[in-house]
C-alpha cells in the first residue's frame, strides 16, 4: 500500500511545490492582501484541483480526446486570463490596493483550475501515469485527489505564507512596484511553453 502511494506522493509535492501560475499568484496575494483577505483564494486551489482531479477521472477526460479542440480552446482561454492576471499583478502599485482590488475568491480560485494550462497538464499527466482502466480507476482517481489535498494544499499554502513574509522586506513602494512587475514578468513568462507547444501542430504542419 505504502510503494503504491508513495509516487503519486512524490509527484504530488514536486508538481505543487514548483514555481507556476497558482503559487505566483498566491505569493503575490498574499503580499498585497495578506493572510485573511488570500484564504479563500487559498481554499479554491486546495480544493479546487483535487475536485476536477476526480471530474476528469469520472470521464470528462474521455470528452476531450474525442473533441480536441475543446482543450485548444481552454489551452487559449488560460492563456489570455494568465496574461491579463499578470498585467493585473504587474500594474499594482500598494498593498491591498491598486488595479487588485480584490484578491480571487473560492469561485474563483476553483474556476480558474479549469483555464489553468499547467493545472490541465499535472492532472492528465498524473491520471495516466497512477490509474489504469478498469475497475481500479476509481482507486487510483482517489488516491491523486487525496495526494493533492493532503500535499499540494499546503505547499501552495507555503508561498502564501511567503508572500506575506515578503511584507517586511518591500516596506518602500518602489520595492513593493519592482516586485509586482518582476511577478507579473513571471506569470507572463510560464505561459511561454504553454503557447508554444498549443501552436506547434500548427508549425509542424507547414
Amino acid at each position: 500500500m505504502i510503494e503504491s502511494l508513495l509516487p503519486i506522493a512524490l509527484f504530488a509535492f514536486s508538481a505543487s511545490i514548483t514555481p507556476g501560475p497558482n503559487n505566483l499568484m498566491i505569493m503575490s496575494s498574499g503580499l498585497n492582501h495578506g493572510i485573511y483577505s488570500s484564504t479563500p483564494h487559498l481554499l479554491g486551489i486546495w480544493l479546487g484541483f483535487p475536485a476536477m482531479v476526480v471530474a476528469i477521472g469520472l470521464g470528462l477526460g474521455t470528452a476531450f480526446n474525442h473533441f480536441p479542440f475543446l482543450h485548444e480552446v481552454i489551452r487559449w482561454a488560460g492563456i489570455a486570463y494568465l496574461l491579463y492576471l499578470a498585467w493585473i499583478i504587474g500594474s499594482t502599485r500598494e498593498m491591498g490596493s491598486g488595479n487588485s482590488s480584490q484578491p480571487l475568491s473560492f469561485t474563483q480560485a476553483m474556476a480558474f483550475q479549469w483555464i489553468n494550462p499547467k493545472g490541465w497538464i499535472m492532472a492528465t499527466g498524473t491520471l495516466a501515469a497512477f490509474t489504469s482502466p478498469g475497475t481500479e480507476i476509481w482507486s487510483g482517481v482517489v488516491k491523486v485527489a487525496l495526494a493533492f489535498i493532503t500535499i499540494g494544499g499546503p505547499c501552495v499554502a507555503i508561498w502564501l505564507f511567503f508572500g506575506v513574509g515578503l511584507k517586511r522586506f518591500l516596506t518602500e513602494p518602489r520595492y513593493l512596484r519592482s516586485f509586482n512587475i518582476a511577478m507579473g514578468l513571471l506569470l507572463a513568462a510560464s505561459v511561454i511553453p504553454l503557447a508554444l507547444e498549443g501552436l506547434t501542430p500548427f508549425g509542424a504542419a507547414t
